[in-house]
């Protein structure tokens, strides 16, 4: 059956859509400006337990935005680390060059869908306690709502640093008047919004709720914000929870990560549910319109694969994967799964030869004959048969995957590390994740063996530029490497605290208080 999230385009959720705005409307007593009284108001919409499970419902809807994760967030996030070189200088390709200035395009569509889902979260914790309603269900969907909040609070801050503490409904003129706070206020609130959810969200949902957020999911993220600021002390506690929780494991296939068939498995903390259903339109809260995974088509190889300008992948990745090899000589069978590129070698893994190969079992030479480009391959609908691009937008239903078990085992890995140096405990996370692939079990770590883990495990997860903005190696690896962002022109554009985007014109010309970001002044 599929899960309630996974479906919203199919959900009644009207009745959110009074919260779609980041900040809601006030009444004018003007004779002019008469409410309409049969509008839907949040005090007359929360009245029931149905009205509750439709507001936390609808507030997953944004995720679904094309301005979020059915596209968009890709620019935000793997175009701007180092192994994404984006082809051609464009409102897309801005932000991975240090251009993400006010005035740009992504800077407004990144920043929207997220306070969407705040302002929703933020009025069902207002408006839900006051509803009858059996209190292990309410608390429960209240415990969602902070989660909501914490996630996309966490996305932000991570994005834009600078922002207003909102945790109430308030209306267009208090917005007016919010000012920006300390980045940690922001994150003091995730972390006591995460630690609400954790203790009151169930473990798992019933099968037809598959998609919403679990206390598993709550204790990942939790942990994912304290090694965001290098608190490692307050990460490994909740890591080790993780582990010993019994919810999740490994896969025994690396690629039933990334595949539709195999989504919500047994790896999965959190993921984002698409649904295809070869629409165009926006998503977000459009019902049955472009729900589906339309970014498939600015990680295709180009131009074989996709009409979008795309992105190559630069070759220091490549190199590293072919570093070393599996315990029977093979190239890492992660290698052919998450890159397109140039070899006469194949791994045999899980029943199967892996290769140099793309749709239809073309090989790299069939389709770039003389090319030495190495391209993504990760997500890419393989198992549909078919490429995105001949079909149009949105025909992938594959969902994003944003927590997996295998990043807690090497958060761990490196948590442990730093307090501890290269412990057996340590070593049993990060060769855990390595005997997935085949790889051969290290006998003592270094730092620079779990950041090389994680791209090996991890490239093209939405996971490495907060890496190394949590590493502080933005500077070094992309700033001081221009030749990484060499097909959209270099990093020129880079001033100190570029490593996040401005806040957008929008916001700067609607309230005197807010400032631009460091670096943008």
């Amino acid at each position: 059956m599929h899960s309630t999230i996974k479906q919203l385009s199919r959900l009644c959720i009207a009745a959110t859509a009074t919260l779609g705005l980041v900040l809601l409307p006030s009444c004018d007593e003007d004779i002019l400006n008469q409410t309409n009284p049969s509008a839907i108001t949040p005090n007359s919409f929360y009245q029931t337990a149905d009205d509750a499970v439709k507001a936390i419902i609808g507030a997953y809807s944004p995720f679904t935005d094309i301005w979020y994760y059915t596209r968009m967030n890709i620019f935000a996030t793997d175009y701007r680390d180092d192994l994404v070189n984006g082809f051609g200088t464009s409102e897309r390709t801005d932000p991975g060059r240090f251009a993400a200035e006010s005035n740009k395009n992504m800077v407004a569509w990144t920043w929207a869908p997220a306070w969407k889902i705040i302002s929703r979260a933020n009025a069902i914790l207002a408006y839900v306690p006051n509803i009858e309603m059996d209190a292990e269900e309410k608390a429960a969907i209240l415990a969602e709502a902070r989660f909501l909040r914490a996630y996309n609070y966490f996305l932000l801050v991570q994005t834009y640093r600078n922002l207003p503490l909102v945790t109430e409904p308030i209306d267009l003129e208090e917005a007016r008047t919010v000012s920006q706070v300390d980045p940690q206020q922001i994150y003091d609130l995730i972390i006591a919004d995460l630690k609400a959810a954790q203790t009151a969200l169930p473990a798992q949902w019933p099968a037809d709720q598959t998609g919403r957020a679990t206390s598993g999911a709550a204790t990942g993220y939790l942990a994912r914000v304290y090694m965001s600021q290098l608190d490692y002390v307050n990460a490994r506690p909740e890591l080790l929870r993780a582990m010993n929780s019994g919810q999740y494991e490994l896969m025994a296939d690396y690629a039933d990560n990334f595949e539709e068939a195999s989504e919500n498995n047994k790896e999965s903390l959190f993921e984002i549910q698409l649904v295809s259903d070869g629409n165009s339109g926006w998503g977000g809260d459009a019902p049955g319109a472009g729900k589906g995974a339309g970014y498939m088509q600015d990680i295709a190889p180009p131009p074989a694969f996709t009409g979008q300008d795309g992105m190559r992948i630069n070759q220091w990745a490549l190199d590293l994967f072919l570093d070393e090899r599996t315990v029977d000589g093979h190239v890492d069978p992660r290698a052919f799964t998450t890159l397109f590129f140039d070899s006469d070698e194949t791994t045999p893994y899980q029943g199967r030869e892996l290769g140099p190969t793309i749709y239809g079992g073309q090989t790299y030479d069939e389709v770039f004959p003389g090319s030495d480009f190495v391209f993504n391959k990760k997500y890419l609908d393989l198992e549909a048969g078919y490429t995105t691009a001949s079909q149009g937008w949105h025909f992938s239903g594959n969902n994003f995957r944003v927590l997996r078990y295998a990043d807690i085992l090497l958060l761990f890995a490196e948590a442990e590390f730093q307090l501890n140096g290269s412990t057996p405990e340590a070593l049993a996370a990060i060769n855990q994740v390595r005997a997935r692939a085949n790889m051969p079990a290290f006998t003592i770590i270094t730092m620079q063996d779990i950041m090389d883990e994680r791209v090996k495990e991890l490239s093209m997860e939405r996971t490495r530029y907060q890496d190394l903005l949590r590493w502080g190696l933005v500077e070094e690896l992309i700033v001081n490497r221009p030749g990484v962002k060499s097909e959209s022109g270099g990093t020129g554009a880079y001033r100190p605290g570029r490593e996040y985007f401005d806040i957008p014109d929008s916001e700067l010309n609607n309230n005197p208080n807010f400032k631009h970001n460091p670096g943008y002044e």
